[in-house]
């Protein structure tokens, strides 16, 4: 593992200092809250009884949103047992803050964004009379969210994130007109210093380069001087969100995507950032499993306008939104292509949530398998229920979860649920070697997705996602090779979690699962 200098080590522990005082402050801010409200309702008894009151209505307005019921209960159960402080934080998260102001920014930029996006009737057309089922979820992606489904696209798995990002580097080097790089975290160590030099060195050769980051994901990889750096080295360079000492609910929302496109010809995403544990130069958590997928073609286009989104939302000035054809080139009908390609993306900020759905919809139209490998497995009530119905009807519905967890709170949550699924006849695996992060799944050799969205509430309702779907091409069959490789180096631990546990701990854990979707 490489070895950081020591006035680096200094800036990175400067770095999280940052963090660490934006959420005491924040605290601070909450806490001083309750407290006058508290106060307020100790010497004006009719404060405590219209809050009480206040309370039992919010919550009854609550149970008739179409928020999902996990999210709703939580809500319920903390505002009727605390109601002074759920009460106060959920005004804080729902009623004040950034969320507003940003979700009118992002909605002046997607109604310039997404009408560039054009479907090919054709193409729509013919996947629609080959393969009904997969063309259905296809269509439900394309009228959510804008993104639609190409067939003049190549598409490439790569089952180890390492193989992913070197293919990347090597392509970036082709690169004449443009990189933009979006990604959860950058570590500057290893990885990042192969890929650094290259997109230097495109930049002095006039290709215009931008990295996007989100601020807390790379909060321990990054010191406060990197873009400073960045900027001086030609890169244009922007962190998503920062994190600031003030409440605003919108903090909670980070950038999850990771999205490389190079001149909108090629792209790349999948599971992995850019930091050396990804692709295992570093193993905190035993071996790391993760993967991407590269593509060629048309497609890219989605990866390209879902970039731009986030870049331009960010900026206030939004000054990109006149020029977005020149990054969206023109192609010619590839001999290479097969298939069905749609990259997509998904956005905490409207109430549509395509990465659980696009996930509920495979497992509804399964009919022989379908396998998933997810790093935190808090699955919603729906998706739960779409699992079991799948294994119900005797489709092979098998998940696997890491062996060595990074967070073993989440961990614990996570394997509360197998007994539940196990008891339908899902199969359940660990990946003893190490962590499994990828986010990938499969069903009846026809469909196939790879992107950044876990089967968990975060990913479903708090993050920027992305992800991509393909059908009939070579790829799905790539994911499914990929899948009959990992069992072999899994446990079925099916049947060690079908065993009932005790009631003390069926009680702790049900307590968990409760807020699991505030976590």
């Amino acid at each position: 593992m490489m070895q950081r200098a020591p006035e680096k080590n200094e800036s990175m522990k400067n770095s999280i200092s940052r963090g660490i005082f934006a959420a005491a402050s924040i605290l601070v801010e909450v806490i001083w809250l309750i407290l006058v409200f508290a106060i307020l309702n100790h010497h004006f008894r009719i404060l405590e009884i219209l809050q009480r009151t206040f309370a039992v209505i919010l919550t009854l307005s609550i149970y008739g949103t179409k928020r999902n019921t996990g999210i709703k209960y939580a809500w319920i159960m903390l505002i009727l047992a605390f109601p002074l402080m759920g009460t106060t934080f959920f005004v804080l998260t729902y009623y004040v803050g950034g969320a507003k102001k940003m979700r009118r920014r992002y909605k002046r930029v997607d109604a310039w964004l997404m009408p560039h996006l054009k479907p090919d009737p054709e193409t729509v057309h013919t996947f629609e009379q080959d393969h009904i089922h997969s063309a259905n979820i296809s269509n439900y992606i394309y009228r959510q969210s804008g993104y639609p489904v190409y067939g003049n696209t190549k598409a490439q798995f790569f089952g180890d994130a390492a193989d992913c990002i070197r293919a990347m580097a090597n392509t970036m080097k082709l690169a004449n007109r443009f990189i933009f790089m979006e990604y959860h975290a950058i570590e500057d160590a290893k990885v990042w210093k192969e890929i650094h030099p290259i997109l230097v060195q495109k930049a002095k050769e006039g290709v215009e380069v931008r990295i996007f980051y989100d601020d807390i994901g790379s909060l321990e990889f990054l010191t406060p001087q990197f873009q400073k750096r960045m900027e001086a080295e030609g890169i244009k360079c922007r962190d998503f969100n920062r994190v600031r000492p003030i409440y605003n609910i919108f903090m909670n929302n980070r950038d999850h995507r990771k999205v490389t496109v190079i001149d909108g010809r090629i792209g790349f995403t999948g599971g992995f950032n850019l930091a050396d544990e990804y692709v295992n130069l570093k193993h905190p958590y035993g071996e790391w499993k993760d993967s991407g997928v590269m593509l060629f073609g048309e497609a890219v286009q989605n990866l390209t306008i879902s970039f731009l989104e986030m870049w331009n939302a960010d900026d206030p000035d939004a000054s990109d939104l006149e020029h977005v054809e020149e990054y969206l080139p023109s192609w010619q009908q590839l001999s290479c292509s097969e298939g069905y390609v749609q990259p997509y993306a998904d956005s905490p900020l409207d109430d549509v949530y395509i990465g659980e759905n696009v996930y509920i919809s495979i497992l509804n139209r399964a009919t022989r398998y379908a396998y998933f490998t997810t790093p935190y497995l808090i699955p919603t009530s729906e998706l739960v229920r779409a699992f079991t119905l799948a294994a119900e009807r005797g489709v092979d519905v098998r998940i696997i979860t890491p062996g060595i967890p990074d967070k073993k709170l989440i961990y614990t949550v996570t394997r509360s649920y197998y007994r539940e699924l196990i008891e339908s006849g899902v199969r359940i695996y660990e990946f003893t070697p190490g962590f499994v992060h990828a986010k990938q799944c499969v069903s009846d050799d026809e469909i196939a997705t790879c992107g950044t969205v876990n089967l968990d509430y975060r990913s479903f309702y708090h993050h920027f996602e992305n992800g991509c779907l393909f059908s009939h091409c070579r790829a799905v069959r790539e994911v499914r090779e990929d899948f009959e490789a990992l069992f072999q180096r899994c446990a079925d631990v099916t049947e060690a979690y079908r065993k009932r546990d005790n009631y003390f701990k069926r009680l702790g854990l049900s307590f968990l699962r409760l807020f699991a979707s505030l976590m």
